[in-house]
C-alpha cells in the first residue's frame, strides 16, 4: 500500500450520456425537414444562400416547386435552377377539395400568389429511385411551394403517389434558437404567448376551439377551466379530474385524454378533438410550491401560483394546488402505484385541440420544471390560439409509424360517409376511422348476419404496397417466407414476414399482377420501411410504394356474398367470371358492365366464412358501396363493425397483431407454421436459419381453449396449471353459435397437447381461476376451412 499511495483512476473527462433520439432534435443548427405527403404541397419561407435539397423517399414521385418573390409574384429565378415545367400538378391540387391543403391556400392568399400560367421546376421521373435527392440553391428572399402531385391511383398501374421530404440548410442561422410555430389550422381568434415559467388565462366562447401548442417540443402544460356562467354567480367549479374520469369509465388514472371533461356538478367544459402527441397524464395536481419545497428547492416558481396570478383578473380565489389537463406529461405508476416521470413524448408542434362546450374561463402554464425529466430539463414556452366554432375540424389522433416520422392524423376511408348513416360509434383503427358496431343491429346480430347471410365492413386501412420492377419477385421471394416463384398471376398468398431472428414483423397477403408487379396488404406501414430498407441494402431495382391513400376497401363476407356480387361485377373475357373466381384468387372488374366503375375483386376475407374483397379508389367508394348495399337488400346484408369481426375472427382462429402475434412471436408459435416451407422453399428468406432453429426448439404453441364458465376472459389474462403459469390468452370471446367461452392462447409446449386441463387465472390469477381445456384445433369454427373454400 505504501508503494501505491494515490488510487488508480481513469484518465479523461467525463463522457457525456448516448442516446439515440429522433432527428428531429438533432438536426444541425440552421437544418430544417419538411415531409410533403404524396397529392400534397407545403410553402416554405426562404433566404437567399439557403439549400433545399428534396429526397424522393419511396421513388417515382414527381415533384413540382414554384417560386415568388416576397411581393408575392412568381419568380422562379429565386432559385438557381430554369423552368422547365408548368405548375400543372400543384394546380389541380389546389383545386380539389382536400382540407389538408386549407393552410396551403391561406398562405397563398394572404401573399398575393397567383399561380395562373405559373412556372415551375419538375423534378424526378417514373424511374426514379427511393431515396434519390436534387440540390438547389436560392438566389433571392421569398418563399418556394414544393408539391408532390399525382393523380388517382389506377387500380392497374399501381401509379401511387408517395412523400417527399424537403430538407432546408440555412445560409443565416438565426439569434434565437428554436423552432417556428406550424401554420394554424384556420384564422385564429386569439394568439396567446405563455412564455417559459408563466401562466396565462383566457375566455373563450362554447363552441369555439382551443390549441395548445408545444412550440419547442418536451415542455408540459396545466391546464384548467371554468364555466363562466358560474363564475358570474360567484361559483369556482374547476374542471374535475376525479368526476371526469368516474364519468369516462376509467377506475384510476392513466396516460391519455379523456374525451371530455367536467366539473364537480358534471357539468361538461370542454371535449377533446385532435391530439398530434398521443401521450398525457391524468395523475396529479399541477406542480406546487409545497412539490418543491419537499425536495429541496423552496420558492421554487410553479404552476399552481402562476394559475392564481392569471386568474387572479377573474377574481377566481387562489389554491395552494389546482387540478388540471397535464398536456404532454409523461407519468408513469409502477407496480406498486408509486409514481414518477420521464421526458415527454411531444415534438417540436404537437397540439391538442379541445372545444368548449359552454362559456368558459381556461387557464393554461408553461411547466416551469427543471428539477427532473418533465420538461426535459429545459422549460420552453407554450402557445394558445383559439378558432371559431363555425370552423369545422375532424376528430383524429396522430401516430408516428417510426421515430423519425412526422404526425399522420386520422382520417377517414373512402367509404365513411356511407357507414356514418348507420352509426355514430367510430374507433381510431390504424390512422382511420372505423365503425365499432350499428345502431341497427349490435354486434351479436351482426355476428349472426355473417355467419347466415352476408355483411360488409370496411377495411381500408389495410397498408398496401406496391412493389414493382425487374427485381420484384427476388425481393419479395427474400422478405417473405411463402414461395413467390409458385404464385401465379391473379393468385393471392398468405405469408409471415420476419425479421433476422424469426420474430414476425406482420402478416398479411401478396397479390400477383404480373411478372414484375406485386402488391403486399398487411397490418402497418413499417412493412413498407422494411421492404425498401432490404431493397436498398441488397442493391436490387425494385420500388415500393405506398397505396393505402390511394386503394381503400370494404369485405363482404358470408354464405350469401357470392349471390349478392354475382349481380353487379362484370370483368373482361380474358378474367375470370365471379362463379370461376377461386380462393385466394383476383381479378381486375368493374360495376355491372365494361364501362362502369373499375375495382379490384378478391376471394379473400377475416372472417371464415365465403367471402370477397372489393378495392377501389376513395373517390369511387360511395358508388361502390351504393351498388353493394343494393344488390344486398335481397341477401340481408347488414353493415358489421369492429366488434362483431373479432368475434368471427376468433372462431375462425385467425390471428390478430398485437394480440396473437409481436416481433418476439414466430409464425409457428402464432399458428401460422403453415406459411413457412421449410422443406419446399429452396431459396433463402429472411429468418430462415432463425426458424429452422426455432421450430426443432419450441417453446411455446398457440392452442385453442374452451372454457367451462361464462365469466369474460381478456387479452393477457395468464393461464396456469397449479400455481406456476404455463402461458397467457391472446384473444377471447363468447360464441353464439358454439354457446360456450373460447379462446386463443400462447402455452408452453409442455402443456399444449389437446385435452390438457388449465385454469385461467382473474383477479391477482390465483384468488379466482376459470377452468379450461386445450381443444382439438385452433379453430373452434369450421376448422377444415370448409365454408370460405366453398
Amino acid at each position: 500500500m505504501l508503494d501505491e499511495p494515490y488510487a488508480k483512476v481513469r484518465p479523461g473527462a467525463p463522457r457525456p450520456s448516448k442516446m439515440f433520439v429522433p432527428s428531429q432534435f438533432t438536426l444541425p443548427p440552421g437544418t430544417e425537414r419538411y415531409t410533403i405527403e404524396g397529392m400534397g404541397a407545403a410553402l416554405i419561407p426562404v433566404s437567399a444562400g439557403d439549400q433545399i435539397t428534396i429526397i424522393n423517399d419511396e421513388g417515382a414521385q414527381i415533384c413540382e416547386i414554384v417560386a415568388a418573390g416576397k411581393n408575392g409574384k412568381v419568380d422562379l429565378s429565386i432559385l438557381n435552377a430554369p423552368s422547365n415545367s408548368q405548375a400543372d400538378g400543384l394546380r389541380r391540387l389546389l383545386t380539389s377539395s382536400d382540407q389538408s391543403l386549407r393552410g396551403l391556400r391561406m398562405g397563398l392568399d394572404a401573399r398575393g400568389i397567383n399561380l395562373h400560367e405559373a412556372p415551375a421546376l419538375r423534378l424526378f421521373d417514373a424511374q426514379t429511385k427511393a431515396k434519390t435527392q436534387e440540390t438547389v440553391r436560392v438566389t433571392r428572399d421569398g418563399i418556394i411551394i414544393v408539391a408532390a402531385p399525382g393523380v388517382p391511383m389506377d387500380i392497374e398501374l399501381q401509379n401511387t403517389t408517395t412523400p417527399l421530404t424537403v430538407m432546408v440548410k440555412r445560409a443565416v442561422l438565426k439569434q434565437h434558437v428554436g423552432f417556428e410555430l406550424p401554420d394554424p389550422l384556420a384564422d385564429p381568434l386569439d394568439d396567446i404567448r405563455v412564455h417559459t415559467q408563466t401562466a396565462e388565462a383566457y375566455f373563450v366562447k362554447a363552441g369555439d376551439y382551443i390549441q395548445i401548442l408545444d412550440v419547442d417540443g418536451r415542455q408540459c402544460t396545466d391546464f384548467e377551466c371554468f364555466s363562466a356562467r358560474k363564475l358570474d354567480k360567484g361559483i369556482e367549479h374547476a374542471l374535475d379530474v376525479t368526476t371526469t374520469r368516474t364519468l369516462m369509465g376509467h377506475a384510476y388514472p392513466m396516460p391519455g385524454l379523456h374525451a371530455k371533461y367536467y366539473d364537480q356538478e358534471m357539468l361538461p367544459l370542454v371535449e377533446v378533438v385532435q391530439d398530434t402527441c398521443g401521450r398525457h397524464d391524468a395523475f396529479a395536481l399541477a406542480c406546487s410550491a409545497k412539490y418543491y419545497d419537499d425536495i429541496g428547492y423552496p420558492g421554487h416558481v410553479n404552476c399552481s401560483d402562476n394559475f392564481n396570478s392569471a386568474l387572479s383578473k377573474f377574481n377566481v380565489a387562489g389554491r395552494p394546488g389546482w387540478m388540471a389537463i397535464n398536456f404532454f406529461f409523461n407519468t408513469f405508476l409502477d407496480d406498486h402505484g408509486v409514481m414518477y416521470s420521464d421526458e415527454p413524448w411531444s415534438r417540436p408542434g404537437d397540439y391538442v385541440l379541445l372545444r368548449a362546450l359552454t362559456d368558459i374561463v381556461c387557464v393554461s402554464s408553461a411547466c416551469p420544471d427543471d428539477t427532473s425529466p418533465a420538461n426535459g430539463w429545459n422549460p420552453t414556452d407554450i402557445h394558445v390560439r383559439t378558432y371559431s366554432g363555425k370552423e369545422t375540424f375532424q376528430r383524429s389522433v396522430a401516430y408516428r409509424p417510426t421515430p423519425e416520422s412526422e404526425p399522420k392524423m386520422t382520417k377517414q376511408t373512402g367509404f365513411h360517409d356511407k357507414f356514418a348513416q348507420h352509426t355514430r360509434n367510430f374507433i381510431a383503427y390504424n390512422g382511420y376511422w372505423l365503425a365499432n358496431c350499428y345502431a341497427d343491429a349490435g354486434p351479436i346480430e351482426e355476428y349472426h348476419a355473417c355467419r347466415e347471410k352476408c355483411v360488409i365492413l370496411d377495411l381500408s386501412p389495410l397498408r398496401k404496397f406496391e412493389i414493382m420492377g425487374p427485381d420484384a419477385e427476388a425481393l419479395c421471394q427474400y422478405i417473405f417466407t411463402r414461395n413467390m416463384k409458385t404464385l401465379a398471376v391473379g393468385g393471392v398468398v398468405y405469408t409471415a414476414m420476419c425479421y433476422e431472428h424469426g420474430g414476425m414483423i406482420d402478416d398479411g397477403t401478396v397479390f400477383r399482377l404480373g411478372r414484375d408487379n406485386f402488391r403486399w396488404i398487411g397490418g402497418n406501414d413499417y412493412g413498407g420501411e422494411w421492404m425498401r430498407e432490404q431493397a436498398e441494402k441488397l442493391g436490387l431495382k425494385v420500388l415500393v410504394r405506398a397505396s393505402t391513400d390511394q386503394m381503400h376497401n370494404v369485405a363482404v363476407q358470408g354464405p350469401q356474398s357470392r349471390d349478392l356480387l354475382r349481380k353487379i361485377v362484370w370483368t373482361a373475357p380474358h378474367n375470370p367470371e365471379m362463379d370461376q373466381l377461386g380462393w385466394f384468387r383476383f381479378t381486375p372488374a368493374r360495376l355491372h358492365n365494361e364501362t362502369g366503375t373499375p375495382f379490384v375483386l378478391s376471394r379473400t376475407g377475416y372472417t371464415g366464412e365465403l367471402g370477397y374483397e372489393v378495392m377501389c379508389h376513395p373517390k369511387d367508394a360511395p358508388e361502390i358501396f351504393d351498388a353493394i348495399w343494393e344488390a344486398g337488400q335481397d341477401h340481408g346484408i347488414k353493415p358489421m363493425g369492429l366488434e362483431a369481426l373479432d368475434m368471427v375472427r376468433i372462431e375462425a382462429g385467425l390471428i390478430f397483431a398485437g394480440y396473437d402475434f409481436t416481433d418476439q412471436t414466430d409464425p409457428f408459435e402464432a399458428g401460422i407454421g403453415f406459411t413457412v416451407p421449410l422443406k419446399s422453399k429452396t431459396d433463402d428468406f429472411i429468418g430462415r436459419d432463425a426458424l429452422i432453429r426455432r421450430k426443432e426448439h419450441p417453446m411455446r404453441k398457440l392452442v385453442g381453449l374452451e372454457i367451462d364458465s361464462a365469466i369474460d376472459v381478456g387479452h393477457g389474462d395468464c393461464v396456469h396449471v397449479g400455481r406456476a403459469q404455463v402461458g397467457e390468452v391472446t384473444s377471447a370471446m363468447r360464441s353464439p353459435i358454439l354457446g360456450k367461452n373460447i379462446a386463443l392462447a400462447r402455452v408452453d409446449v409442455a402443456h399444449a397437447a389437446v385435452g390438457t386441463e388449465l385454469e385461467i387465472g382473474k383477479l391477482d390469477g390465483h384468488q379466482k381461476r376459470l377452468p379450461a381445456v386445450i381443444a382439438p384445433a385452433v379453430a373452434a369454427f369450421d376448422p377444415g376451412k370448409e365454408r370460405p373454400r366453398s
